[in-house]
C-alpha cells in the first residue's frame, strides 16, 4: 500500500524539520509483495501537474563550488570531504524547480571506498550519507517554503518556492563508472564479465540504498544489456523495498552505448515490476526524440529524460571539450516536444546547471496554473 499525504502545519503549530518531512509530504511505501509499488509514481506524477521535474549535473556544479573530484570517486568524494556543497547544490537545483533529487551516489560503492582505504561499514556509511543530505536539503528547502511570504512559483529573486511533493532518488550508476575508466561510455567490461558478478558487485550497494530512506532507486546511464538483466534481477530477488527508475545512455541515438538494442534494453526494465519509469540520461539532446520513440514501443510505464548538455566528454583525458554543447534556450527548446511525445520526467544530466532545470520548470505550461 502506497499512501500519498500533502499536510502543511496547523496554524500556530511548531514547525520543525521532522514535522515538515512528515506533515508537508510524506510518501510511505508498505511493500506488500510488489503490489502498488507503480503507483508512487503516477500519484506523484498527478500532483506534479503531470510532468515532474529532475535536477541537473550535480558533480559539474559541485566543481562550480571549488570541489576537486579529480578522483575515482567523482562526486562520492565530497560525501568524505564536502557534505556541505552537496547539500547546497540539491538546494539550489530545490530552487530551481526540481521535483526529484538525485543523490550523490552515482559513483560510490563500497568497493570503490575499500580501495582508497576505508572498511565496508565505513563504505556503507558514505551511502547512507548520501541519502541524509539529500533529505536535510528537502527539509530546509520546505522551511524556506513555510518561511516565504507567499506560496508561488517564483519567489522576488528568482527562486521556486512552493509547498510541492518532492522525491529523493538514490543514483546507482554502473560498475563501469567504478572502474573510471571511461568503460561506462562504451559498456565493454570484456568477454569475461557475466551476470552473476555484476549482481554480486552491486548487490549489497543497492540493499544499503533502498534501506536509507530514499523514495526510489535510480539506475543511471546503463550501459548495456547484460548490467540492466542484472540490475532487474536483483530488484526481483526481494532485498529491495522500494521502486526504481532506468536512465540507459547512447552514443548514437539509436542504441545503448554498448551497441545493444535500446529496445530490448527498455524491455527489460518494463519486465520488472518494481521499474516505475524508463528513459534516457547522460545523451546528447539532439538523440532524445528518436530514443523516445523506440523506448515507447517496449514500455507503456512513465518516460524520463535527463540528458547532459551535448558537450562531448573526452573520456581519457577526463575533460569537457569547449564549446561543443547546447546552450539553455536551444536545450529547453527540445521540452516541449519530449512531452508532447509523452514524456513525464524530464531534466538535465552532466554540464546542466540550475539555471537549466529553472527554464525547463518555466517552460512546462502545466506548471503555470498547477496546484500541487
Amino acid at each position: 500500500m502506497i499512501i500519498v499525504q500533502f499536510s502543511p502545519p496547523n496554524a500556530g503549530e511548531k514547525v520543525c524539520a521532522s514535522l515538515i518531512r512528515r506533515r508537508i509530504f510524506v510518501i510511505v511505501i508498505k511493500a506488500m509483495g510488489d503490489v502498488a509499488l507503480d503507483t508512487l509514481m503516477s500519484d506523484f506524477l498527478q500532483k506534479s501537474g503531470g510532468v515532474a521535474v529532475i535536477d541537473g549535473g550535480l558533480a559539474t556544479e559541485l566543481e562550480r563550488y571549488g570541489a576537486d573530484l579529480n578522483d575515482p570517486l567523482w562526486s562520492a568524494k565530497c560525501l568524505l570531504t564536502s557534505t556541505h556543497l552537496i547539500r547546497q547544490v540539491h538546494l539550489d537545483y530545490l530552487e530551481a524547480g526540481a521535483d526529484i533529487i538525485i543523490t550523490a551516489s552515482y559513483q560510490a560503492t563500497i568497493q570503490g571506498f575499500e580501495a582508497k582505504g576505508y572498511s565496508p561499514e565505513d563504505g556503507e556509511s558514505m551511502l547512507r550519507k548520501s541519502v541524509e543530505i539529500a533529505h536535510e536539503a528537502r527539509d530546509i528547502y520546505y522551511e524556506r517554503c513555510l518561511e516565504s511570504s507567499s506560496d508561488c512559483d517564483c519567489s522576488n529573486d528568482g527562486r521556486v518556492l512552493k509547498h510541492r511533493p518532492i522525491l529523493v532518488a538514490a543514483s546507482v550508476g554502473s560498475y563501469g563508472a567504478y572502474l573510471a575508466d571511461g568503460s561506462e561510455y562504451s559498456g565493454d567490461y570484456g568477454d569475461a564479465m557475466d551476470l552473476e558478478f555484476l549482481k554480486g558487485f552491486h548487490r549489497r550497494r543497492v540493499q544499503v540504498l533502498a534501506e536509507s530512506g530514499a523514495d526510489l532507486i535510480a539506475f543511471e546511464a546503463v550501459p548495456n544489456k547484460l548490467e540492466a538483466q542484472a540490475f532487474a534481477e536483483l530488484l526481483e530477488e526481494g532485498i529491495i523495498r522500494i521502486p526504481a527508475w532506468f536512465a540507459f545512455n547512447s552514443k548514437d541515438g539509436v542504441n545503448v552505448v554498448s551497441g545493444d538494442s535500446m529496445a530490448e534494453c527498455a524491455a527489460i526494465a518494463d519486465s520488472c515490476n518494481k521499474v516505475v519509469a524508463v528513459g534516457i540520461n547522460c545523451t546528447p539532446p539532439t538523440f532524445i526524440t528518436a530514443l523516445i520513440s523506440t523506448i515507447k514501443k517496449a514500455t507503456t510505464k512513465p518516460i524520463l529524460i535527463y540528458p547532459n548538455s551535448g558537450e562531448t566528454y573526452d573520456a581519457q583525458r577526463k575533460q569537457w571539450v569547449k564549446n561543443s554543447g547546447v546552450p539553455d534556450e536551444d536545450f529547453v527548446s527540445y521540452v516541449n516536444t519530449w512531452c508532447e511525445m509523452g514524456a513525464s520526467l524530464i531534466g538535465g544530466c552532466c554540464r546542466t546547471t540550475p539555471d537549466t532545470i529553472r527554464t525547463i520548470y518555466r517552460a512546462l505550461p502545466t506548471r503555470s496554473g498547477s496546484s500541487n
